[in-house]
């Protein structure tokens, strides 16, 4: 985030890089492309991981390669994520990390034969086209540049013959002690070849705008190098950046300049990548898997202004200390986050009365609740309600507060009504509203009338709600909202 609420963007709206690297099998493709990230500080995109977590489900479950309605199936019940955690890549297949469990032959086998299923690939090109957009990444498979990004930034075919794939594959299982015949192995990858550039559905082949790079006789460092001069070629001129200031966007031009740390091309721009904080559920939606939570937006730290969030997630999170509210002081929730892996809800819209997503099917596995019905503002009065919030490990628990005032208003504010928190082990625990708290729902003759929004700085038992009206009309979802839900799910 620029100041001014100022936003950057790169082909359209997105400010990321992308390099596509494809070849055939034994390449060298994985490799390559996990050090060109790792020497760029791009994010790598295993979709070979993906695809053998796919195929992992498949094995797992003893379906017939060739029984393509019953592969279809089961895509529906498959749910893959991609995160990092102290620098390393973590597959996880429904849940469970199985990085150790993709790197088979028998996987691998898998994984080819499969992927000529349109229902496979649909899924998997989904998820990593959404990554890409939100990343600067480098990406490899076998159709990156062609299929999956087809507009990336510099595209690469790496190939090498097969004598040279196959002596590769053989010394990469010996040195993990696994004995295989090196003929097999070299008529395995002859077979695999032959299906991937056959295949009706994005075969491999290389792109009209890839670059051609055979490493049968080329170091990995030596192939590393060649990249990142042709990446350095792109980068070695003027980028078109469109600028959104104060809600007005203009484009313009920057020169990136090379550095002698690292001999790569960069642009000075301070940018605002990321944030992260403890917040409230306020409501979900269980048909449309929608969900609602804080009752304000989320703002940049230094500037007061209103972030644009392109992608976001929701997670469970522990609370692990609170720092009381004192008069001066509003206090806060501290918490960590767990199961990191297991992402519950992607957040695709951030407004002035609070964040929007999807909930994914891991929330509703866990914590599918009664629904409740919504008291609309004319139905609010001044007396007795309580809130659900959590002030102890990840329990939900009820606290008694009392609405001093409610507004009558006609437009969304987020200070809707006054409300006082009356509960002596709240008071006790918190002394009253502090921050973390915001989105905690506030049920008044058992409906859903609102979100806790702010605190009296002068005084943490008292602080604002949001009728919930408000929050449920920045829930009527606009036209980019929705592409945004698809490509979330």
């Amino acid at each position: 985030m620029l100041e001014d609420d100022t936003k950057l963007t790169k082909r359209g709206d997105t400010h990321t890089y992308n390099i596509a690297i494809d070849g055939p099998a034994g390449a060298g493709k994985s490799t390559i492309a996990k050090k060109i990230a790792a020497r760029l500080g791009f994010i790598y995109v295993d979709t070979g991981a993906m695809y053998r977590a796919m195929a992992l489900y498949f094995l797992r479950n003893q379906i017939d390669p060739s029984d393509q309605a019953k592969i279809e199936e089961a895509c529906k019940n498959v749910e893959i994520t991609i995160a990092y955690k102290d620098g390393e890549q973590i597959v996880t297949l429904n849940g469970e990390n199985v990085n150790g469990f993709l790197r088979t032959e028998e996987v691998g086998n898998m994984a080819s034969t499969s992927s000529v299923y349109p229902s496979v690939r649909l899924k998997l090109v989904e998820l990593q086209r959404a990554l890409a957009k939100r990343e600067n990444v480098v990406m490899d498979g076998r159709e990156i540049g062609t299929y999956v990004l087809p507009e990336a930034d510099l595209k690469i075919f790496l190939t090498a013959s097969v004598q040279k794939r196959a002596g590769r594959r053989w010394a990469e299982l010996k040195a993990k002690g696994i004995e295989e015949d090196l003929n097999e192995i070299e008529k395995d990858i002859r077979e695999r070849d032959h299906r991937d550039m056959t295949r009706t559905f994005a075969p491999l082949k290389q792109a009209e705008d890839a670059i051609y790079l055979d490493s049968s006789d080329l170091t990995i460092d030596e192939v590393i190098d060649k990249i990142i001069g042709y990446y350095n070629k792109i980068q070695d001129r003027e980028v078109k950046i469109v600028i959104e200031r104060n809600k007005i966007r203009y484009e313009t031009e920057i020169k990136p300049v090379k550095s002698v740390q690292d001999n790569c091309y960069r642009m000075g721009i301070w940018v605002r990548d990321k944030t992260a904080g403890i917040g409230t559920l306020t409501f979900y939606d269980e048909n449309s898997k929608i969900f609602g939570a804080l009752g304000h937006g989320i703002t940049d730290i230094d500037t007061g202004n209103l972030l644009n969030v392109e992608y976001g997630r929701i997670m469970n999170a522990r609370i692990s200390n609170i720092e009381q509210g004192r008069k001066g002081n509003p206090g806060e929730i501290k918490g960590i986050f767990y199961e990191t892996e297991n992402v519950l809800g992607e957040i695709v819209k951030n407004s002035p009365y609070g964040i929007y997503g999807i909930i994914g099917d891991e929330f509703f596995n866990t914590n599918r609740g009664k629904a409740i019905p919504i008291g609309f503002k004319e139905e609010v009065k001044e007396g007795k309600a309580y809130i659900l919030s959590t002030i102890d490990g990840d329990k939900v628990e009820k606290f008694e507060i009392e609405i001093v005032k409610a507004q009558a208003q006609q437009y969304p504010s987020q200070k809707s009504m006054t409300i006082k928190i009356t509960d002596k082990r709240l008071l006790q625990k918190t002394g009253g509203i502090v921050q973390g708290m915001s989105g905690s729902p506030i049920i008044q003759d058992g409906k859903l009338i609102g979100a806790v929004t702010h605190v009296f700085v002068n005084d943490p038992t008292k602080g604002y709600g949001i009728y919930i009206e408000w929050m449920l009309e920045q829930d009527k979802i606009s036209n980019n909202f929705i592409e945004k839900l698809a490509i979330s799910m």
